[in-house]
Parts: structure tokens; sequence; C-alpha cells
């Protein structure tokens, strides 16, 4: 651990001391970042920064805070935003159940003052369940947890003001309780897949990234590395194809996701390579749109591969 700038500290795994030396960690837990990406994060993990990951669905932009959990050997706190997510979803909510139960217990006492303390038990720690921005508040482990706010541009702009001040401090305030600050403030990542522009106060907070699809040796490299069983040959079709695919001003390009969830199919499938006839059976692993697929299926099979029919 070290001293960050702004007077929190930063977790860098054992070992790294440059941005090179964490692309080589990060390549030996299944990730392959380039060297810019590579310095964000080495960046966001020694000054202790929160990281805005933004691009297209699929290039990889969750599987960062995935690696870093395993990296840093610490838990992954995720937080899935959507449209009309508010604080009961993120941050915690009275377990109204169990206290409608401690009510009725207080109303089986006589005693006036048995009663009294019965109910001032009724908003106490004991009945507040946490969600996942107040599990990375009050984590207590020597290393602090990762936690990923999943597609904050689901969210909407109220939820976003309140994400604002988390970051700022890692302090959330109960009314009945008080303010909870984290010792050791999260390693916070953040993901946008640009369905909305996000508030530049919110990015200002934050050290931000673009991830852009992959070029075509880079992607074949994920995918030898990823699908270990997909031979050479097939690994280049697959991924030649999908470049392809990016091509044609589809409505939903596939991302790297899919170019992996569609190397999988095949090697179950046994193929060595790719043809019309696999390309058609399989086409759903990685088109997810009835129109993408019938532009796709118009296209030639040496569009997509590289090949020739």
């Amino acid at each position: 651990m070290s001293e960050a700038g702004n007077g929190r500290r930063g977790a860098l795994p054992p070992g790294v001391s440059r941005s090179l030396e964490l692309g080589e960690k990060l390549r030996g837990e299944g990730y392959l970042a380039d060297e810019g990406l590579a310095t964000a994060i080495f960046l966001a993990l020694k000054l202790g920064r929160p990281l805005f990951l933004e691009g297209e669905a699929g290039v990889g932009k969750t599987e960062v805070a995935k690696v870093l959990s395993r990296l840093l050997d610490t838990p992954l706190i995720r937080l899935q935003c959507y449209e009309g997510i508010d604080v009961h979803q993120a941050v915690y909510e009275w377990d109204y159940a169990r206290q409608l139960l401690h009510i009725r217990t207080a109303e089986a006492f006589g005693e006036r003052e048995e009663r009294q303390r019965f109910e001032d038990e009724l908003y106490t720690r004991q009945f507040l369940v946490s969600r996942p921005l107040l599990q990375a508040i009050e984590h207590e482990g020597a290393i602090p947890p990762v936690l990923l706010i999943d597609e904050v541009d689901r969210a909407d702009d109220e939820f976003e003001a309140f994400l604002l001040e988390i970051l700022s401090d890692f302090a959330i305030t109960i009314p009945e309780i008080g303010t909870v600050q984290a010792t050791r403030p999260p390693v916070a990542v953040l993901t946008s897949n640009r369905t909305r522009e996000v508030h530049d106060a919110l990015k200002r907070r934050c050290l931000y990234f673009y991830i852009d699809h992959p070029g075509l040796e880079r992607e074949v490299e994920i995918v030898r590395m990823r699908v270990p069983g997909a031979d050479e040959r097939l690994a280049r079709q697959v991924a030649t194809a999908v470049q392809g695919l990016r091509s044609m001003d589809l409505y939903k390009p596939p991302g790297v996701a899919e170019t992996l969830d569609w190397t999988e199919a095949l090697v179950a499938l046994g193929a060595k390579e790719l043809d019309e006839a696999l390309i058609e059976a399989t086409l759903g692993s990685v088109v997810k749109y009835r129109e993408d697929q019938q532009r796709a299926l118009g296209a030639s099979l040496s569009l997509l591969t590289g090949t020739g029919a």
C-alpha cells in the first residue's frame, strides 16, 4: 500500500511499481490490457481515484473490476445500475418485516418501560440491511474491496448527483444512526455503455478511459488466451469475422464477449474452421438481433473471414 496524493491509500498488487508491471499482472489473470488502459488502472490504484470506463457493450469494462478483485485478492462488490435505482437499492434500507415482529414483541410486554425500550431499538444497526455502497464503505478487510458501479449511464440524474457525494468522501449519512465513513476507500470502477451522456461533474471525480474494440491481432490473442481449445486458424477466422460484422453498421455490433461466446460455441461443436453452414447455424451466439442476422447472412463468407467461399 502507498500513500496517495489526495490523502487516500492506493491499493497495488504486490511487486507492482509501474504500469507495465501491472499490465503483465493483468495478462496473468487472463486480461489483455493495452498500455493506455494499464496506465489508467495503475494510476487509479496508485492515487486512490475512481476509474471511469466508457465504451461499447462487450469490450471488457466490467471484466476490469473482476480481474482487479482477483489480483488484489479482495471482494468484488457490484452495484448494477438501472432506471429508477435509488438509495434503498444502492445504499441501505430498513428490514420492515423484522421491525414489525419487534413491535409485536413490544406489545406483548405490559410494562411501559419495556415497550419503550423495544421501540427505541427499531432504528438501530440490527435492523439495517446493507446494500452494495454501504457494504463497500463498511468493509473491514486489510485490503479495500473493489466497488463496481456498472452501467451508470442507465441511472437517472438524481442518482448521479448522489454518487458525486459518495465518490468525494466515501461517507454515507443515515439519519437514524449517523455518518458511516470508509476507513479505506474502496477501489471504485464505474462503467458506461454511453446510452446517454454522463454528467461532467461525475467524470471529473474519476480517471477516465475509453475502451474501444480491439484490433484484429489483439482480438486473436484474446481468443487464444480465453478459449485455449480453439485452433489458431479458427480463432483468426472468428476474430476476422467479428471485425467484419462491426463494419456492417449493425444495430448492435458484437463486442469481445460475443467473440468469445461464438468461439466457445464452435469449439463445443468440434469445429476447426468456419464455413457458411457453421456461420448460419451459430450466428445467434454473436449477433442478437434478427435484422442484424439477416444483414450478416447476406454478406459473403470472404467478407466475414477473409478466406473466400
